[in-house]
């Protein structure tokens, strides 16, 4: 099974930097049918605590696309949907192994990406919050939009690392705060991969792939000539 570290191993590549489009790509051309992504991200909402997973429904952000008109993309236009951004038979794979493992869980959640690499002003945090978003981070948004657009099943875990700036009395969040909440809860998205995988391969995904995959294709506007 392919291991993508989005920012390099040694974390050297800037979230705006990072190539969403070759890593989905790559992942398509080695025959990956399923995405499943581990995210940190600051919590929004008092109920998300650091610490606790998130399994990702939703999203708000910017669109990168393999189809922009450019020589190194895709032809035509994608108008692909995104209702439902994240695939339903994984997330619920990921929610039922989290809970029969114990670990909390919040079944859906909407996460507002930013370019970062800085983190949010108050003003920004609070804004965010007002608009419906539960947790914050710089990568969900475009890997999820790339991979629906090359017909692949994708989830993400999330990982609350802190409140991110909103929070009163609360400290802001910072490089070493997210590092230590990650090592301490590291395990929780390794005990749930390492159920997870084996279960996703022994299910039948042909319908689901099928649909994927004809969505993506019928999404496409090629131009006339």
């Amino acid at each position: 099974m392919p291991l993508c570290c989005r920012h390099g191993r040694q974390h050297t590549i800037a979230p705006s930097n990072v190539n969403f489009r070759a890593n989905i790509w790559a992942l398509k051309m080695e025959g990956c049918t399923h995405i499943v992504v581990t995210t940190a991200c600051g919590s929004l909402r008092e109920e998300i605590e650091p610490g606790d997973i998130v399994v990702l429904d939703q999203f708000i952000d910017r669109q990168q696309t393999f189809y922009n008109g450019t020589p190194s993309c895709l032809p035509g236009v994608c108008h692909i949907p995104m209702a439902e951004p994240f695939c339903g038979r994984t997330r619920e794979v990921l929610i039922d192994i989290s809970r029969k493992l114990g670990i909390k869980c919040h079944s859906k959640g909407t996460m507002i990406t930013i370019e970062g690499p800085r983190f949010s002003s108050k003003a920004e945090s609070h804004m965010f919050r007002l608009w419906g978003a539960d947790v914050i981070n710089m990568t969900t948004v475009p890997e999820v939009v790339l991979a629906k657009e090359a017909g692949l099943c994708y989830a993400s875990l999330a990982m609350a690392t802190d409140f991110d700036c909103w929070k009163e009395h609360e400290e802001a969040v910072s490089v070493d705060k997210v590092l230590k909440t990650l090592k301490e809860n590291a395990n929780k998205a390794t005990s749930i991969l390492l159920t997870a995988i084996p279960q996703i391969a022994a299910m039948d995904w042909t319908d689901t792939i099928q649909n994927m995959k004809c969505t993506a294709e019928l999404s496409v506007m090629l131009p006339r000539h």
